[in-house]
């Protein structure tokens, strides 16, 4: 697959454990957990327990490309960490996404709620606008014998890289009250 065709993904599973597979649950976590740090392709897995005894656990697995992601889902592997999924927990509900939502993921939100457009592209600015400045400062005079051409595809190049795995995931814990505040009081 071509890589603008071919995004990051961000996979959002809500799984219950049964009554009484809650230490069974737990092994599976941590089972599937290291199963999917070795495949190719995967980022990390986040897994948020409930608050309260009988509550839903949110897991969050990041995947580099599409593809890798659909290679794991259809990976004999998977197919086994599913069955055992299904003899300890009730049925999942999954969401995948990719984009601006993938930057505004928050645990304590439910898995399909995510800020008004509005909201993430003030934060979104906020972060691009802070690292243009920031970069252009610090590599400008570096880079400015080089064709304007290749100096913006240099600086948004680590303008995209800085955002996706720093920026933006610092900057949705920040402003996370105000991000969901309208979804939290619902």
């Amino acid at each position: 697959m071509e890589k603008s065709v071919d995004p990051p993904v961000t996979v959002l599973v809500t799984r219950r454990p049964k009554p009484g597979k809650e230490r069974a649950f737990e092994d599976y976590l941590a089972g599937i957990t290291q199963a999917a740090l070795q495949h190719q392709g995967h980022m990390g897995t986040n897994i948020f327990r409930p608050s309260k005894p009988g509550g839903n656990y949110r897991i969050i697995f990041k995947f580099d490309r599409r593809s890798n992601l659909e290679r794991w889902e259809g990976s004999a592997e998977r197919a086994e960490w599913r069955a055992i999924a299904e003899q300890v927990s009730e049925p999942r509900q999954v969401e995948t996404i990719s984009g601006l939502e993938a930057w505004f993921t928050l645990p304590a939100c439910a898995i399909n709620v995510h800020p008004p457009k509005y909201k993430m592209a003030l934060v979104v600015w906020m972060g691009v606008f802070s690292l243009v400045t920031l970069l252009s400062s610090l590599l400008g005079p570096l880079m400015s014998a080089w064709p304007r051409l290749l100096q913006t595809i240099v600086l948004t190049a680590l303008v995209v890289v800085c955002l996706t795995y720093a920026v933006m995931p610092l900057l949705t814990r920040l402003f996370s009250g105000w991000l969901y505040a309208s979804k939290d009081q619902k």
